[in-house]
């Protein structure tokens, strides 16, 4: 499998748009943006993983304005969209399968949040023989009792 794809981890606007933000979040939306539309335009695809959560009225339930890809991110309604209830994208999601039909063995990962989901998704892929490559100035996360969100993303 010689195919890329570009994985975009839950780059939701309830995680990005309230206060306080993630580390550098426009730089890293910016940059998403750039990644999305450059792989667009070389023809790899891309992939868009969303969190949700079971709970009504919570920010990442499905369907609600938070779970919303960030439009700063530079979705496309041509991208593929993949839903996860865990932070491992390829956990009862499909994504695996979808991959491996489509010839991709390298992924291109990027999102948030760096030490979480980003982590355990890349992990996962590497652990399924997929090469990874971390898009390193393309995820972020929010700062932590024992760390700053520049700290973890380093």
């Amino acid at each position: 499998m010689s195919g890329t794809a570009l994985i975009v981890i839950d780059v939701h606007v309830a995680l990005f748009d309230p206060v306080p933000r993630p580390h550098e979040a426009d730089a890293v939306l910016t940059r998403i943006h750039h990644l999305a539309r450059a792989a667009r335009a070389a023809g790899v695809p891309v992939v868009w993983v969303q969190h949700e959560s079971p709970h009504e009225g919570h920010p990442l339930a499905h369907g609600s304005p938070g779970w919303a890809v960030h439009p700063a991110a530079g979705p496309d309604a041509a991208d593929v969209f993949i839903r996860k209830t865990t932070p491992d994208s390829f956990l009862r999601t499909g994504l695996a399968e979808w991959l491996a039909t489509r010839g991709i063995g390298h992924l291109v990962v990027c999102g948030y949040a760096s030490e979480y989901c980003v982590d355990t998704s890349t992990r996962r892929a590497a652990g399924l023989g997929l090469a990874v490559t971390l898009a390193a100035d393309a995820h972020t996360t929010h700062d932590k009792p024992h760390a700053s969100g520049a700290l973890i993303r380093a």
